[in-house]
């Protein structure tokens, strides 16, 4: 299960809808081994697509040298959906490389803002696709 605070939650819906119509991406870091997702970092999607998504390289070996020198890994690794539901795709399980990360995707199909969106998290390890339930807490 996926434990999230409501402030991140929230986080991470603002960005996939602020970069609708493109796919939006992103991590949230956790203490090294706690599983507890922290501190949200919206990233560009370089691909700019609305079907894709794709970090730069560059800010990618950026971001996992400051996790590491501050003893963080990924722990959530989420992008949107623009066009279709919140599942990972097969290009999506491909990109999936790792394994003890939450993998959070959230359709903004419905643009209006007035309708409901998904916010689905999963574990993929080895191609295998596993949904998981998503708790919202105040604070940990």
């Amino acid at each position: 299960m996926l434990t999230i605070t409501q402030t991140l939650y929230d986080q991470i819906v603002a960005h996939s809808r602020a970069d609708h119509p493109d796919e939006a991406c992103g991590v949230v870091a956790g203490p090294a081994g706690t599983d507890r997702p922290e501190r949200f970092i919206p990233m560009l999607n370089a691909a700019r697509s609305p079907t894709f998504y794709e970090f730069d390289s560059a800010d990618l070996l950026k971001l996992y040298r400051e996790m590491d020198d501050r003893d963080e890994e990924p722990v959530i690794v989420y992008h949107s959906h623009t066009a279709t539901e919140a599942y990972p795709s097969r290009t999506d399980v491909t990109y999936a490389n790792e394994p003890g990360a939450h993998y959070v995707l959230v359709s903004t199909a419905d643009t209006d803002g007035s309708g409901p969106f998904h916010f689905r998290s999963y574990r993929i390890v080895d191609g295998e696709i596993t949904e998981e339930d998503v708790q919202v807490v105040e604070a940990y």
